[in-house]
C-alpha cells in the first residue's frame, strides 16, 4: 500500500480541508464570545447584523460535520477505497465556503471574499477528483 493510498491528491486535499475546518470549528467553540463579537462588528453594516450568533452556530456545525466526514473519508479511502463519505465532507466544505463568501460580500469585505477563492478552488478540485 502506498503511503498516501491510491488517492494521494485526494488525501492531501482532505487533510488540508480537515485542518482548515476543524481548527476553525475549535476556535469558534473555545472563543465563542470573542468570535461573535468580532463577527458582529464585521457585519455591523450588513443585513446579517442581527443574525450573527445563529449564522455562526450554523457555520460551526457544518464545519465540524464536514471535518468529521472527511476524517472518516480518509480512513475509508485507505481501507476500502470508498469515496462517498469523503465526497460528502468535501461538498459540505464547498457549501460552507459559499456561505462564507456570501457573508463577506454582504459585509463588503471584498479582500476577505477574494481570499476564500483559493480555498474554494482547492475544494472544487477535491470534489472533481473524488467524483472520478
Amino acid at each position: 500500500m502506498k503511503f498516501l493510498s491510491n488517492y494521494p491528491a485526494e488525501i492531501l486535499i482532505l487533510i488540508f480541508l480537515i485542518v482548515t475546518f476543524i481548527q476553525s470549528g475549535i476556535d469558534k467553540l473555545l472563543d465563542w464570545n470573542g468570535n461573535v463579537s468580532f463577527i458582529k462588528e464585521h457585519f455591523k453594516n450588513s443585513p446579517l447584523k442581527n443574525s450573527v450568533p445563529l449564522l455562526l452556530a450554523i457555520i460551526l456545525i457544518i464545519e465540524v460535520i464536514a471535518g468529521i466526514l472527511m476524517i472518516i473519508g480518509i480512513y475509508q479511502l485507505y481501507t476500502s477505497e470508498v469515496k462517498e463519505i469523503a465526497l460528502l465532507g468535501i461538498e459540505l466544505s464547498a457549501i460552507t465556503l459559499i456561505f462564507l463568501l456570501i457573508g463577506q460580500r454582504l459585509a463588503k469585505d471584498y479582500a476577505g471574499a477574494m481570499s476564500l477563492g483559493v480555498y474554494f478552488i482547492i475544494t472544487v478540485f477535491g470534489v472533481f477528483l473524488l467524483n472520478n
